[in-house]
């Protein structure tokens, strides 16, 4: 006769089941509460319906990436499934170069404001947020770091994070400089931020842990073949995507997509290493996100540079800009009107 020990093990193992079910039933209601759909298992739920080719769309999952809360809500409100936070627009939005001078506080922080954009969006559009990956760069330190780091992400709303295993100060990985951590240190980093997404599911509930986008940027320093050996070791400790950063030809696109599993991100940098592809050429080659990560940033500062030069010199600027009215929509005065009118005490 089985003991009581055995058989309360037999019960919290059908019991664990029938949550995981229950979180599946959830995530698929229409209209769900995002509370019971969780952002990572909502954006685990989007790459597996492109990965088994469910998702209705001849171009792979676009990201256009922001960095603060209103190209948060610019991108949810422009109607694209995802995003990404881009640390490059982070830093340039406080005036830094992408070389790490960002500490991981400030990164959380832009975390919390993209989360509260994209959640601002998701009420006045009547819909669930959009879920976010978000840069993690080389998780602020050693391994350990780098759960506190998952950790730090997940609380504020991330549904996934990004790992790469440049050695800190980390920079952009289309410009000089750079350097990578050895193999063994680089997969353990990786390793750290999967085992931290389980354990934050042990303390949360299934579907909480952000899921772990693995980035090696070896290609430059290494070669192509010691990239994709990280790729490959990066997927076997349990990173859910990878992205081989800054490939320098079509060839090497398309190898990295035969050779690598799972779901792979193209880093679609106007004027950097790779070659910009149409997106649904992307997808035909294998890969399973687009991310565009600094058109957002770019696009402004050319059109503040310009509107400046022309203040500069007594030029109008009116066809440059939004009305007011549109900008007032933009950042959230239309549905605070309604709000405010709703709490309003006669």
């Amino acid at each position: 006769v089985p003991s009581h020990a055995i058989i309360n093990a037999i019960i919290m193992s059908f019991f664990t089941a029938w949550l995981f079910q229950l979180l599946a039933l959830a995530c698929l209601a229409t209209h769900v509460h995002s509370l019971a759909c969780p952002a990572p298992e909502r954006l685990k739920r989007l790459l597996q319906d492109e990965m088994d080719g469910t998702r209705d769309s001849e171009l792979p999952i676009m990201l256009p990436c922001c960095y603060d809360g209103l190209t948060a809500r610019l991108v949810a409100r422009a109607g694209f499934e995802a995003t990404f936070m881009t640390g490059f627009g982070v830093s340039g939005a406080n005036g830094y170069p992408d070389t790490q001078l960002i500490s991981f506080k400030e990164m959380r922080d832009a975390c919390c404001f993209v989360a509260e954009g994209l959640s601002s969006a998701a009420m006045e559009m009547k819909r669930e947020p959009i879920p976010c990956i978000a840069d993690g760069d080389t998780g602020y330190g050693n391994a350990i770091n780098v759960k506190r780091t998952v950790f730090g992400y997940a609380t504020s709303g991330m549904a996934g994070i990004m790992v790469e295993d440049q050695v800190a100060p980390k920079r952009c990985g289309h410009v000089s400089g750079k350097s990578v951590v050895p193999f063994d240190e680089a997969v353990q980093r990786v390793k750290a931020a999967c085992d931290a997404r389980y354990e934050y599911e042990s303390q949360f509930g299934p579907g909480t842990g952000p899921l772990i986008l693995a980035r090696t940027d070896a290609l430059k320093t290494d070669g192509f073949e010691a990239g994709i050996k990280r790729c490959l070791a990066f997927r076997e400790v349990g990173a859910d995507m990878t992205f081989l950063e800054a490939p320098e030809s079509i060839e090497q696109m398309k190898d990295y997509c035969k050779q690598v599993s799972g779901p792979k991100l193209a880093n679609m940098l106007e004027y950097g290493s790779t070659p910009i592809l149409p997106p649904a050429e992307l997808k035909r080659m294998g890969y399973t996100m687009a991310a565009y990560p600094l058109t957002l940033l770019s696009a402004s500062i050319k059109a503040m540079q310009e509107s400046l030069d022309r203040i500069k010199n007594g030029l109008p600027t009116d066809d440059l800009i939004l009305e007011f009215s549109e900008t007032k929509d933009a950042v959230g005065f239309t549905s605070y009107a309604e709000e405010e009118n709703r709490y309003k005490v006669d």
